[in-house]
């Protein structure tokens, strides 16, 4: 039966069928098996984290992993309509509002493994919390609904595995929706995000209709059964997905043998592998990033969740198979890997903080070596040494002490004062000082000012308020407006920063009023300008003297890449003493400090490469101070002769909503400036994916609601920072001098 079948598929009645062998109960797997003297423990850890676009249930399959593993022994929803809510959704507001605004850590055990695992937010504004959790994660799970396929926050969650390249399993969820087309999501998951996918299981019906699945590396049909799936039953493949099974396993065997040479050589024989051997090139392919294998269920209809347990433990590679790199800090930074034995010198990575009733609680990954309860450790850092007094595994918001930990785990120490990015050793390790490789932190797009209520708490709670969410999200800035006084915050979104008010208000009890959103602008040049600079300065006695000679010119993308994503790059190529050499510093730092402000609107200046060619310095009146200022006056000479722009942030946006609406969302999506890329029309509904500066989408929410009746919808994230018009520039342009001449005459 071909798989364009749909409504034949659909109608599959398997429950008839007689049962072959024997099934496995909830419980069953949850034993630990006994550990060998000579095998490393660390072998059968696996730290996963279970990512997707916003509403595609990871949380949901979260809390089965939980219940099917034994680690709770109730399923709770999403939205606490219960009254209870997810375990993994500690926080009021993530039950209230029914997504998950913080990451959350929990373990336990599947077989002879233990999990660590990691519950992501989907959405967008929060996208700082995958960041810091697939960097210290070893493997992945992407859910993707079986609806809707890849969305716009799977591909930044894909981008995001990719940078930090976290070997993943995709798990295509919801098939008991109306519409779930899996093997769609499936070429979705090929054609858009570029991957080797394939699928290792076919559905056993869909919708209302679905039971299980068929596995296909053994070629069994696994059933869920029971109140809440919690038995897998093992029968023969229903004879109406025969076919479609048989398809469907040569499918994947053509694909892996195009990145493993075993199954190569099989596939050119004509034999087909044994199970062992279709395991294991699955297990290479997967940890190489050369293939990515796609299950499929329902974690809401409790369907086929237990045999990804199974493949996260055979597929997903434990903490001494993935290569950590770290920074030696008595070696210029030289790169040194870690080999992740529990005997080797300890090292971990704070990577997450959070401020309890207990103090500041620091989430590490211990990246090899042993800490135990009473060690010392230190920060590589700041060379701050401190004893280990708790040391605590999370489970969403409860804690279990323990007494040791090694290689590969996850846990929290309490009383730590460090930053998110720290590495602690142990402190009796004398020579080894390494740095844990930092990682990614998106740039804030939009700000808006803060306002207390009761204006005599500037200081006190609110001030409290905006220091620890500062120290614990590294996208959450906060800087004070130097003409009016107000407390400005940026974020990543409207509803990033409208979590933080409403947290301020309820964890601080401090009421605020906010202002208009504001953009965060940049500046750039679009070309080439040469520089020669003095800066002379007279006023008796030692004077200030400095010349600067060079060009100033845009970077190319190429450029900012290989700069570690830094905006801004100076190219010392003076030859011979005419810049004396402890001055080269100076003039860098003068040019740093200047492309914090730019002179269009005083937004800082992307895209900047500085070349030094040549200097000139005095005797007696040359100082650092002097080649600061120098530096600063050439930048801004040359600044307004390189046809300066102003740029800003333009939104990846998609929309869905029914088809009857379609016309009028296209029409608002061309109101507000937007370039619509592609429209999809499936089963009733209009997905449209568009680009439109974030300027325009203040209110669309709104807008969108009353187009289509409240059934549409619409997610975003930031997608680059183009060239605004020239009609817009000037305008801000005009406000920008309007404000600076006010405060002038003051």
């Amino acid at each position: 039966m071909s798989f364009h079948n749909m409504k034949a598929w659909r109608a599959i009645l398997p429950s008839s069928l007689p049962i072959r062998t024997a099934s496995w109960q909830r419980f069953k797997s949850t034993a630990a098996a006994a550990i060998s003297d000579n095998q490393d423990p660390a072998t059968l850890l696996r730290n996963i984290g279970i990512s997707a676009h916003i509403d595609s249930g990871k949380t949901t399959l979260t809390e089965r992993i939980l219940f099917y593993s034994g680690r709770i022994n109730a399923i709770h929803e999403v939205r606490g309509k219960d009254g209870v809510g997810a375990k993994m959704d500690s926080m009021d507001l993530e039950r209230e509002k029914g997504i998950t605004i913080q990451s959350a850590a929990t373990y336990t055990t599947w077989g002879d493994h233990n999990i660590n695992i990691i519950d992501t937010p989907g959405h967008v504004d929060f996208t700082v919390e995958v960041e810091r959790a697939l960097r210290v994660l070893d493997g992945a799970i992407m859910v993707l609904c079986g609806v809707a396929g890849v969305q716009s926050q799977s591909i930044t969650v894909d981008r995001q595995m990719k940078r930090y390249e976290v070997p993943r399993i995709a798990f295509i969820n919801k098939l008991d929706r109306t519409g779930a087309e899996p093997f769609r999501v499936v070429d979705d998951l090929r054609e858009k995000l570029r991957l080797n996918a394939t699928a290792l299981q076919v559905p056993i019906g869909l919708e209302d209709k679905l039971e299980g699945v068929v596995d296909l590396i053994t070629m069994k049909a696994l059933y869920s059964v029971g109140e809440h799936g919690e038995t897998i039953e093992e029968r023969d493949i229903p004879e109406n997905l025969v076919e479609l099974a048989q398809e469907k396993r040569m499918e994947a065997i053509e694909r892996l043998a195009e990145v493993d040479d075993d199954i190569a050589e099989l596939f050119i024989m004509e034999e087909e592998p044994d199970v062992d051997t279709f395991r294991e090139a699955v297990r290479k392919a997967t940890l190489a990033r050369t293939f990515t294998p796609v299950l499929m269920g329902s974690a809401f209809k409790n369907k086929s969740v237990q045999p990804l347990l199974d493949a996260v433990t055979m597929f997903l590679p434990s903490p001494v198979e993935r290569k950590n790199i770290a920074l030696d800090l008595n070696n210029n930074e030289a790169e040194m890997e870690l080999n992740g034995a529990a005997d080797s010198p300890f090292c971990a990575l704070a990577f997450k903080l959070e401020d309890g009733q207990y103090g500041q609680l620091t989430y590490i990954r211990i990246y090899q070596g042993t800490l135990s309860k009473g060690d010392t450790i230190k920060n590589t850092s700041t060379g701050k040494k401190v004893k280990v007094g708790r040391l605590v595994r999370m489970h969403a918001d409860d804690m279990e002490e323990v007494e040791t930990l090694a290689t590969g785990e996850i846990c929290a120490l309490f009383g730590i004062d460090c930053s998110s990015g720290d590495t602690f050793v142990v402190d009796s390790q004398n020579g080894f000082n390494p740095a844990m490789m930092s990682m990614f932190v998106p740039e804030p797009v939009i700000s808006l000012a803060l306002i207390p209520k009761n204006k005599s708490d500037v200081s006190g709670n609110f001030g409290k308020a905006l220091q620890r969410f500062q120290k614990e999200d590294p996208t959450f800035r906060v800087h004070t407006d130097p003409e009016n006084k107000q407390q400005i915050i940026s974020g990543m979104g409207e509803l990033h920063l409208e979590v933080y008010v409403e947290r301020i208000k309820r964890e601080y009890k401090v009421e605020c009023s906010t202002g208009v959103p504001q953009v965060n602008y940049r500046e750039g040049i679009t070309s080439k300008t040469d520089f020669n600079y003095l800066h002379k300065k007279q006023s008796g006695g030692s004077g200030q003297y400095g010349r600067v000679v060079g060009f100033m010119e845009p970077m190319t993308r190429e450029e900012v890449k290989e700069n570690g994503g830094k905006e801004f790059m100076f190219v010392n190529e003076c030859v011979g003493n005419a810049m004396p050499p402890e001055y080269i510093a100076a003039v860098e730092k003068g040019f740093q400090e200047q492309v914090t402000e730019g002179l269009l609107i005083g937004h800082p200046v992307l895209g900047i490469k500085v070349t030094l060619t040549d200097g000139q310095a005095h005797a007696v009146d040359s100082s650092e101070l002097a080649f600061r200022l120098a530096a600063k006056g050439a930048f801004r000479e040359a600044f307004r002769a390189s046809n300066p722009i102003v740029l800003e942030p333009i939104m990846a946006v998609q929309v869905e909503v029914p088809d009857e609406y379609q016309g009028g969302a296209v029409g608002s999506i061309n109101k507000l400036r937007g370039l619509i890329q592609d429209t999809e029309m499936r089963d009733g509904y209009s997905t449209i994916r568009c680009l439109v500066p974030l300027a325009e989408m203040f209110g669309y929410t709104t807008t969108l609601r009353s187009l289509t009746q409240a059934k549409g919808e619409f997610s975003m994230e930031f997608h680059e920072y183009q060239q605004m018009n020239k009609g817009d520039q000037k305008q801000l342009e005009d406000e920008y001098e309007k404000k600076r001449l006010e405060k002038m005459k003051k």
